[in-house]
Order: structure tokens, then sequence, then C-alpha cells
């Protein structure tokens, strides 16, 4: 016998992912996002979505570019600053002392504490609703080495993910 899902959950779980990003001044900024996930293998794109009310927003729009980045099971703090506190109030990310270095490809800090970062930048958006969602090529991907497989691709059995 079926039963009627959650609508919201009922196609697939999707990763529990931080995105960060910069505006044109420098000011660097993370957030929790809801929706995310891959949407082009060729050439490699993922989506982020955002809801056009999140003081993130305008600085992905300004800057054109963002980093996703999956974080361990270990990092539930990291994760719930950035999601329950707005950057439009304080500095999280100062505040929490949360390490970031400059992209390698994009203008956005990469939070140095998670196993995956993936520079982004922005080839399109679509706004569905209740958020735009923001279409990444995917520029660099950071990988923390002991989460590789033999072919130097993100074996994700490797990870323990939030």
């Amino acid at each position: 016998m079926k039963v009627e899902a959650n609508k919201v959950n009922a196609l697939v779980d999707m990763p529990k992912m931080v995105v960060s990003v910069r505006d044109n001044a420098g000011n660097d900024n993370a957030l929790v996002v809801a929706y995310g996930g891959n949407c082009s293998y060729d050439p490699p794109m993922i989506m982020v979505g955002i809801v056009p009310s999140r003081h993130s927003y305008h600085m992905i729009k300004e800057n054109g570019c963002f980093v996703a980045h999956l974080l361990d099971a270990s990092q539930t703090e990291l994760y719930e600053c950035c999601g329950q506190k707005s950057g439009k109030d304080s500095d999280k990310l100062k505040d929490y002392n949360v390490k970031m270095t400059d992209g390698k490809k994009v203008n956005a800090g990469v939070i140095e504490a998670c196993p995956v970062a993936i520079e982004c930048t922005v080839v399109d958006s679509i706004k569905t609703g209740s958020h735009e969602m923001f279409i990444g090529k995917v520029e660099y991907v950071h990988a923390d080495k002991e989460i590789l497989g033999d072919d130097d691709k993100i074996d994700m059995a490797k990870l323990n993910l939030i």
C-alpha cells in the first residue's frame, strides 16, 4: 500500500550545504541553502536556491559567483551559525572565528575547514517562486586528500556529511 509522501522531501535528499558569497566591497557572508545540487555534468554545474529577502541574495547578484561547501558531521556548530544568524545583524563569520581563504578562481571566500568546497561562476538563474535558483559553472573544487578515490574524484562514501 502506498501513502502520500511529504511533497517537499519526496524527490531526493539534498546535501546540507553552506554557500559563501562576497559583495563588491569585499564583505564575506555565508548561508545555509535548502535547495542545491548538481544540474549538469558537461560542463559541470550546480545550482543553489536563495530567497530574495536573504542578506546574501544581493551579494551573489552583484558579484556573480559563490562557493558551495559540504560539511562534515562534526561541523554542526558552523552549520547552525550560518543558518540561524543573518549577516545583516553581525559578521557571523568573524564572530564564530571561521577561517576563510580567497577562492582560487572566483571572488568569494572558501571556508577552510570544510572537506569539500566548490567554486562557481553564476551563468544563469531562474525564479521558481520562493527562491531564485542560481546556476553556477564549477570553476574549481577543493577537497581533502583523504576523501579522494584512486581516480582523484571525491569518494562520497568517505564523507561523513551532516
